[in-house]
């Protein structure tokens, strides 16, 4: 039997606003996740909204971790074995170096979809057009539709087929406002994430700040923040009928 695959959007975007700080992808959210599915017997392919090099957060990395804004308030951060290990992984890291555009993918040939965080989203996730409709089109064929911490800003312009956001009536997660002022970073995003979901007529829920929650509504499914990563990954794995 062929394995499920599962597509991977990683942001494109590298500034946190007008602040002079770098952002994209917080690898955690999409390091931890990449390993939990391939464990999990998932086929995966990562692909980013403009192709080319997928932007790190800085502060998810190594050497900077714990390094003024971020994810997390600095005196939690900590690197997890996950992020090493696809820094040290040649073959996942040439395709980070050289990732295919979201355009360039055939999207109906997969059975999942999955969107990292980082701040990045907040600005190309939520208004990029081609991932709105790749996410929407997904959503009514009734394949899985996943994402974790600022992942869902790539929801927000989500519709079905009747014009309706994918959020409505839906239990949804995502990095609340609570850990957004714990970072610093109210007045620099675009928008708060928990309150655009609530808006948009998303049942948002959340767990205590910083600690794994992930809502699994139909085939609609959040985490709240990067420690929410692997429960993403395995409810994903779930709902595709795999063992995580």
């Amino acid at each position: 039997m062929p394995a499920h695959k599962v597509l991977v959007i990683a942001t494109s975007h590298d500034q946190m606003g007008s602040t002079g700080h770098h952002t994209g992808v917080w690898l955690e959210e999409l390091a931890t996740p990449y390993y939990a599915l391939l464990v999990g017997g998932a086929e995966v392919t990562l692909v980013s909204i403009k192709g080319g090099a997928i932007p790190w957060d800085p502060r998810s990395m190594p050497a900077e971790a714990g390094e003024g804004l971020g994810e997390k308030p600095e005196e939690q951060q900590e690197v997890p074995a996950s992020v090493r290990r696809f820094l040290s992984d040649e073959e996942i890291m040439e395709t980070a170096r050289n990732s295919p555009a979201l355009s360039s993918v055939d999207h109906g040939s997969f059975d999942a979809v999955f969107l990292p965080g980082g701040h990045g989203p907040m600005w190309d996730a939520a208004n990029d057009e081609t991932l709105a409709r790749v996410i929407g089109s997904m959503f009514d064929q009734g394949k899985i539709v996943a994402a974790v911490c600022h992942g869902p800003a790539g929801l927000v312009q989500a519709k079905r087929q009747d014009g309706r956001p994918i959020v409505e009536g839906r239990q949804v997660s995502a990095f609340t406002n609570t850990e957004e002022e714990a970072v610093g970073l109210t007045s620099v995003v675009p928008f708060l994430l928990e309150d655009r979901l609530k808006e948009l007529g998303g049942r948002f829920e959340r767990g205590p700040d910083w600690q794994p929650f992930a809502v699994h509504d139909g085939n609609l499914i959040t985490g709240q923040n990067p420690q929410s990563s692997e429960l993403v990954a395995r409810h994903v794995l779930t709902a595709l009928g795999m063992t995580p």
